[in-house]
């Protein structure tokens, strides 16, 4: 009897996961066994699922001919600046809604979620005349702007539910002590509140990283990111696969170290409510 249980388990747990696992890792597999291929053998008709003769020979080309640090580096100063104001702006609305009841709160709030209700490709137009009458066109700052104007309103409603999800005792005790609200706050409700921003932030950052309409819109040839960057090798009448691919590859990297600092605490913000009052 134990040992059918043990055969059911492997059939109905382990299998079912392991082919989910292969369908999720293979196109990242496929991209990276596509990057050290030489370019002869990309080509052939026949499939090799391990190249003949491995080289990362395109890795070299790619930071040297196409200097594609500084689109990586664009990428990251905008993804980086967003995600900090994003955060700074969110948790102080985000506090605000949770902890006062005031006129027009539910209305505000609605306004946050309808926000997030509509194609972002609706803002480029007056968003690309505001960023040419402020003369920021074409520079990091139109991109950071842009992009808060969907992260934020996400990241209001993320974070409120945190919020609610403490009790108010904590502050009340805090502040029956002689702290002051802000006091209470930083010492009592920011730290609890960790985890959360860490969920926020990577979902602010990882959108900022990867979003690709904003980004050919309101940059140039200086400005570019890694997603416009990655774009340009895909041409009218041919595709420089394994360029393409060894940029997949890179792109990311930062984005795979992250998750594995913040994972523990990714964790505890996707499964948040820390205290239940």
């Amino acid at each position: 009897m134990k040992k059918e249980s043990i055969v059911k388990k492997i059939f109905l747990l382990y299998v079912p996961l392991t082919v989910l696992m292969i369908f999720l890792l293979f196109p990242f597999y496929w991209t990276f066994v596509t990057s050290i291929k030489p370019e002869s053998e990309i080509y052939l008709r026949a499939v090799h699922y391990w190249p003949e003769n491995p080289t990362v020979e395109v890795y070299g080309r790619l930071f040297t001919r196409m200097n594609f640090i500084k689109p990586m580096m664009n990428s990251f100063t905008v993804a980086l600046v967003t995600t900090v104001i994003t955060l700074m702006v969110s948790v102080m609305a985000a506090y605000a809604f949770s902890r006062f009841r005031f006129k027009g709160r539910k209305v505000l709030m609605v306004m946050f979620l309808t926000n997030n209700m509509f194609p972002t490709v609706l803002l480029l137009i007056p968003l690309y005349a505001i960023m040419r009458k402020l003369g920021i066109l074409y520079t990091p700052m139109a991109l950071i702007l842009a992009y808060t104007t969907f992260t934020i309103p996400f990241s209001v409603w993320l974070l409120n539910g945190y919020l609610n999800d403490l009790s108010l005792s904590l502050e009340e005790a805090a502040m029956i002590d002689g702290a002051s609200r802000v006091k209470a706050f930083w010492r009592i409700i920011f730290p609890i509140l960790v985890p959360g921003l860490v969920a926020t932030g990577v979902y602010i950052f990882m959108t900022s990283w990867n979003e690709y309409t904003f980004a050919v819109m309101f940059t140039n040839e200086a400005s570019r990111t890694i997603p416009v960057a990655l774009k340009s090798l895909i041409g009218q009448l041919a595709v420089q696969w394994d360029v393409l691919t060894a940029g997949g590859i890179v792109t990311i990297i930062p984005v795979c170290i992250m998750f594995f600092f913040a994972q523990k605490r990714l964790v505890e913000g996707l499964t948040a409510g820390a205290v239940k009052g």
